[in-house]
């Protein structure tokens, strides 16, 4: 009976096909709401920040900033368009969205996430570039290569998540027990791909490039100072300090990345199949979602320019005359 009082037809109108869904005590959904909305509207907030910055200052009209503006983008769709339909999924026990917006939110969900997982590495590949040859740098990294560079990264992670989610695409609820569900399952083999694709290939590129630019940077710090001070015990304070700071930046961004994404990946590294219906599906998705709440921490709050456009536009100065010629570097 206390099952019965717990539990609610998704579609009464459909009582023998309808699912039957758990419902959760207020005070969880209202904390649930709170907390998850609270999320959505940081990672909003953030990015939406990032891009007006990018946007309205010409100062910051460079290769790397196209990058990160694409990175911000995708960030930003993601806060607006897939934590709202995650939110909902994750508190209502019954999907009243229709098969049409099952289909839609995942492939719109993975190809954002994707697009942020290649900007990442486009960064990584710009910074290496940017240390490692500095006197190349402006003829080998230009604004029309940088934005060629982002087309082809969002187009490929379109293409690449429809060839991933086909089946879904064309049959929403061919894995569908009853009317009330949006379950997805990704076969081991095409989750193994995935998991090559978007986690090991990024992940293994961003750490090998990073630690490069460490080592190149430690190396040109060592030389600039040893050539400025010509004393053996500052050259030595200096590199440390150098290297404490490289490893730290290093870190954060190995660190977010394993964090945010290895829980999506593990059950394909157990050689099982992933699957939405799965218990612990909601909190694997919203890591993989926090890492877009995350990244303009990271790419962007590491940047003094950011500081000092986020003050322009909190203090409305960026309505004056003239704004976008601020000099905020």
């Amino acid at each position: 009976m206390d099952g019965q009082d717990s539990s609610k037809l998704c579609f009464p109108q459909l009582a023998n096909s309808s699912c039957r869904g758990l419902m959760r005590p207020r005070w969880e959904a209202v904390l649930l709401y709170t907390l998850l909305s609270f999320i959505t509207v940081i990672t909003v907030v953030l990015n939406l920040l990032v891009v007006v910055s990018i946007s309205h200052f010409r100062q910051l009209h460079s290769p790397t900033n196209v990058l990160l503006l694409s990175l911000a983008v995708s960030d930003l769709l993601v806060g607006l368009v897939v934590m709202p339909v995650e939110l909902i999924r994750f508190i209502e026990s019954c999907w009243l969205l229709g098969d049409l917006m099952c289909a839609l939110s995942y492939i719109i969900g993975f190809t954002l996430t994707s697009a942020s997982v290649g900007n990442m590495v486009l960064i990584s590949i710009d910074r290496y570039v940017a240390i490692c040859f500095p006197l190349q740098y402006p003829y080998k990294v230009t604004s029309s290569r940088a934005a060629a560079s982002v087309s082809l990264c969002w187009a490929c992670s379109l293409l690449y998540n429809g060839l991933i989610l086909k089946e879904h695409l064309r049959q929403p609820d061919r894995h569908n027990s009853c009317y009330g569900e949006c379950v997805v399952v990704i076969s081991f083999i095409s989750g193994s791909v995935d998991l090559v694709v978007t986690f090991i290939g990024p992940c293994s590129a961003i750490i090998l490039l990073y630690m490069r630019v460490f080592v190149v940077a430690v190396s040109q710090a060592r030389t600039m100072h040893l050539r400025i001070t010509g004393t053996a015990q500052t050259v030595r304070v200096t590199a440390k300090k150098s290297e404490k700071k490289a490893a730290r930046t290093l870190g954060v961004v190995i660190f977010v990345f394993l964090m945010t994404f290895f829980p999506y990946y593990f059950p394909s590294l157990l050689g099982q199949d992933i699957s939405n219906s799965t218990s612990y599906w909601a909190v694997v998705s919203w890591l993989l979602y926090l890492n877009s709440c995350l990244n303009p921490l990271i790419y962007a709050f590491f940047y003094p320019w950011f500081r000092k456009a986020m003050w322009f536009i909190v203090t409305l100065k960026i309505r004056e005359q003239n704004s976008c010629q601020a000099n905020i570097l």
